[in-house]
């Protein structure tokens, strides 16, 4: 029996999931654990330096951005975009082909970030002076945070790759996993690390992370027949392939991180701490995107890179069902954080130095950014879509409009209308909903029916009651019954108005029929201990509406 439980975990570990659905939970699922050390994490910090050393954490914050950027524009643009459709219509052609060309890509992408790391290195103080408000002392903290950290980037490159690897082979709970040890490093680097060397071992838990990211894939890597090997062959057909994919890609990123440049450049021009209640604001916003939009995203884009060549109607159904999974989930998430705000700000960083006005005024840039998590997760699967189709041209020409107007927005509600750093949320929830209604639009052209369908009307209505219900519940159980002064009460009350909420959602979805009720209720059938340790299926046609 012990023999046969042990096999049974290997298999569950290796074997190919056998939907969309399930892949994206455990997707899901993990994301939600490395968010839940990535709170951990941010708590730690708050706990630390927020309250006499909010400039130390807001040089941490702007010294991440700069190696992150270079990281979007090489690796993942050439991951997402290009390399797993390239890579996977490659392993039609054998898995020895298919290798060749990993390692040839793998190559001559760590050359490149190798040489672009190490010029950023030396000019580390020029750039962090150009995008913050810094004074000297403050600049010469987030260049050396900057310096460590980028050394944290030439692992991403090779754990990345993995990943692609591996989900190119349909297996996702492994790679599932990299994120939740990359956030696990950084918290034993702020534990262990802070004490002795400051903030400077906040930056060296992010390199023990990056470390742990990669470490924690190679044994299925291994498993799979693949092994590391330089081959510099950058003439190479499939290489010149994912080159000319992925510069539209790059080019896409680049424009979207220049959102990411204007928050940090606005941000430090206040008060110390602005920038560091920002990036909790934009950490707890980004966990449902990253649950459903990243998860759903990540799942389908194998399948409809190897539909969108071969059955043009399956690829629509594949696209409309997941992107119907997605709202089930998104819409009722943007009600949940809208609402709760306050008591999630209170729960995740409520340090004893984090103090109510910064409490305060986190909630209010979360309240924003809450309302377009719906749009910016499914801008995800959208973007995707047209990567399977190899269409990369289309949604760079909408990032480069979108974030033209974020910009503008950001700038004219900051300091003309003085929103101050609610400026900015409000901008990019403006223009991220543009973006995901224009890119939909421009999809429809390449489907054989819309990508929305009136289910999502069931859903917002469902949501409007859950909120309304959700939102009465808080206020008289926090009246009559709960201390809200306490954490513990505090956390109590969330999580009793929160089930209650969601349940009534739900029902309000199974009276109204709406699919994906359905659907997740197959799913957690075959979540089951012994389903999910049976014998390796592979991904089911998406499910007729």
């Amino acid at each position: 029996m012990v023999l046969k439980l042990i096999n049974h975990s290997k298999t569950l570990f290796s074997r190919a999931h056998n939907s969309i659905l399930s892949a994206a939970l455990i997707i899901a699922a993990s994301y939600a654990g490395s968010a839940g050390l990535g709170l951990v994490r941010n708590r730690l910090l708050a706990a630390r330096f927020f309250g006499g050393g909010e400039h130390l954490l807001d040089a941490y914050f702007a010294a991440f951005v700069v190696p992150d950027t270079i990281f979007q524009l090489l690796v993942i643009g050439a991951l997402s975009a290009a390399f797993i459709p390239v890579y996977s219509h490659k392993l039609g052609d054998g898995t020895a082909a298919a290798n060749r060309l990993a390692n040839a890509t793998l190559t001559f992408l760590f050359l490149s970030m190798l040489v672009l790391t190490s010029g950023l290195f030396l000019i580390a103080p020029q750039i962090i002076t150009f995008i913050t408000h810094f004074p000297p002392d403050q600049i010469d903290i987030a260049a050396g945070l900057m310096r460590l950290m980028l050394v944290s980037q030439l692992f991403f490159t090779i754990s990345s790759f993995t990943t692609g690897i591996i989900q190119s082979h349909r297996r996702f709970l492994v790679p599932a996993l990299a994120p939740l040890a990359y956030n696990f490093g950084q918290v034993l680097g702020i534990v262990f690390l802070v004490p002795y060397f400051g903030i400077y071992g906040a930056a060296l838990g992010v390199i023990i992370g990056s470390v742990l990211h990669l470490l924690v894939q190679l044994p299925l890597l291994l498993h799979l027949g693949f092994r590391f090997k330089p081959l510099w062959e950058p003439n190479q057909p499939g290489v010149t392939e994912i080159r000319h994919l992925m510069l539209p890609r790059t080019a896409a990123l680049g424009i979207n991180q220049i959102e990411r440049w204007v928050a940090v450049h606005i941000a430090s021009s206040f008060i110390s701490g602005s920038l560091t209640m920002y990036n909790f604001a934009r950490q707890l916003y980004l966990l449902p995107v990253s649950l459903f939009g990243i998860s759903l995203g990540q799942a389908s884009f194998p399948v409809l890179a190897s539909d969108s060549d071969k059955d043009r109607p399956r690829f629509t159904e594949t696209l409309t069902t997941t992107l119907m999974q997605l709202f089930f989930f998104a819409i009722p998430a943007s009600a949940l954080i809208l609402v709760l705000r306050i008591p999630l700000v209170r729960i995740v960083f409520g340090a004893k130095a984090f103090p109510w006005p910064a409490t305060i005024a986190t909630g209010r840039i979360l309240a924003i950014f809450a309302l377009s998590i719906a749009p910016q997760a499914a801008t995800q699967i959208l973007i995707r879509a047209f990567y399977a189709l190899k269409n990369t041209r289309t949604p760079l020409l909408v990032s480069v409009i979108t974030v033209s107007i974020s910009v503008s927005l950001s700038y004219i509600f900051t300091y003309i209308f003085s929103f101050g750093i609610l400026g900015m949320a409000t901008a990019i929830s403006l223009t991220s909903t543009l973006e995901m209604f224009v890119l939909a639009y421009l999809l429809t052209k390449h489907l054989t029916k819309a990508p929305f369908t009136r289910d999502i009307f069931s859903m917002i209505f469902a949501t409007l009651v859950s909120g309304l219900t959700l939102w009465t519940l808080m206020h008289l159980l926090e009246q009559f019954i709960f201390d809200t002064t306490r954490t513990l009460p505090l956390v109590t009350l969330t999580v009793i108005a929160s089930i209650l909420g969601l349940v009534i959602y739900l029902i309000i979805c199974k009276l109204l029929n709406v699919p994906a009720v359905t659907e997740i209720e197959k799913i957690l059938k075959k979540f089951s201990f012994w389903r999910a340790v049976g014998p390796t299926e592979v991904i089911d046609p998406a499910p007729q509406e």
